[in-house]
C-alpha cells in the first residue's frame, strides 16, 4: 500500500466512543486507499482499533473539514462523538480556535472548547426525515419505532428501565431491515430513568455491533423522549459506558427540531506513530 509512514496520530474517546484522528493537511494516504487503510488500523488487538478514523484536512468554507471513516472503512455523514474529538484534536494542534467551524458531509458543524477538561459542545445540523409509529416485528412482539436523520440515520425504541435487550440481535436485524435501505440504520434502545434522562444503547451501522456512546444516537434518541413526554430539553443522557451527554434543543410542531446543542466530553487517551506493521 503506497502510504507515507510513519504517520502521527492521537487515540481519543468521546463517552466510550474510539476513535484515531490524522492531520491529514498534507495528505498522507491516497483517497482511493483510504477506506482498506481504515479497516485494516481500526483493527482491535491487530492494529490500533477504533469505532473509526478521522483524517482532518484543510476547508475553504471553515476552520477544516474532515473525512470520517467507519471501523469497516465506510464513509459517514456524521458523529457526534467523533465531531467532539475533531474539534479537541484541532484545538489541541492550533488548527482551530476555541470556537470553530468545521465541514461534515452533513453541513458544517460549530464547536466550543468549553474548559481544559475536555468538555465539548457542538450546534448540531437541524435533524429531519422525522417518522413515528413505524411498527415491526421484533423478538417474536410487534414493536413501535421512531426514525429520523440526526447527521446520519436513526431508528429508536423505547423499551422499559430494567428490560434485558438483546442489542446486538435485534440492532442487526433493524439495521438491515427492508424499510432502511440501501442506506440501513443505526438502532437505539432508548430506557426512561427516574431522575427524568433516558440511557440509551446503540447498534452503529459500520462498526456492527454496539458501541459505549453514539452521539448522534443521543441527539435522536433525546429529541423521540421530548416527543413521547418521557424527558423534556435539556436531557441527560447515559451511555453504554456510563458517561453522561447533555442534548439541549427546542422543540416545534410538525415535528421540527433547532438549535440542537450535544455536549459531552472528548478526551486525548495518547499520541503515537502508525509504522508500515500497523496493517499486517
Amino acid at each position: 500500500m503506497d502510504v507515507n509512514f510513519p504517520i502521527p496520530f492521537a487515540k481519543m474517546s468521546g463517552t466510550g466512543n474510539d476513535f484515531i484522528i490524522i492531520d491529514h493537511r498534507q495528505h498522507l494516504v491516497p483517497e482511493d486507499m483510504q477506506a482498506e487503510f481504515v479497516s485494516r488500523v481500526c483493527r482491535r488487538m491487530f492494529s490500533v482499533g477504533a469505532d473509526g478514523l478521522i483524517f482532518i484536512e484543510n476547508s475553504d468554507k471553515a476552520d477544516f473539514s474532515w473525512r470520517f471513516y467507519n471501523a469497516n472503512g465506510s464513509v459517514a455523514e456524521m458523529c457526534g462523538n467523533g465531531a467532539r474529538c475533531a474539534a479537541r484534536f484541532a484545538f489541541a494542534k492550533n488548527i482551530a480556535g476555541k470556537k470553530m467551524s468545521f465541514e461534515t458531509m452533513a453541513g458544517i458543524i460549530e464547536a466550543e472548547i468549553l474548559g481544559d477538561d475536555g468538555e465539548v459542545s457542538l450546534l448540531m445540523t437541524p435533524p429531519f426525515d422525522f417518522r413515528t409509529g413505524i411498527r415491526l416485528s421484533l423478538g417474536g412482539k410487534e414493536r413501535a419505532f421512531s426514525f429520523m436523520n440526526s447527521g446520519v440515520p436513526h431508528t429508536v425504541l423505547f423499551v422499559d428501565e430494567g428490560v434485558e435487550i438483546p442489542v446486538k440481535d435485534w440492532g442487526h436485524e433493524i439495521r438491515f431491515h427492508d424499510m432502511f435501505q440501501p442506506a440501513g440504520t443505526n438502532v437505539n434502545f432508548v430506557q426512561p430513568l427516574a431522575d427524568g434522562g433516558i440511557r440509551v444503547r446503540t447498534y452503529e451501522r459500520g462498526v456492527e455491533d454496539e458501541t459505549m456512546a453514539c452521539g448522534t444516537g443521543a441527539v435522536a434518541s433525546a429529541i423521540f423522549a421530548e416527543i413521547e413526554g418521557v424527558a423534556t430539553s435539556p436531557v441527560e443522557v447515559v451511555t453504554s459506558g456510563g458517561d453522561r451527554l447533555t442534548i439541549s434543543f427546542d422543540l416545534k410542531e410538525g415535528p421540527v427540531a433547532e438549535n440542537v446543542y450535544l455536549q459531552g466530553p472528548a478526551r486525548i487517551i495518547y499520541e503515537g506513530q502508525l509504522t508500515a506493521e500497523s496493517l499486517l
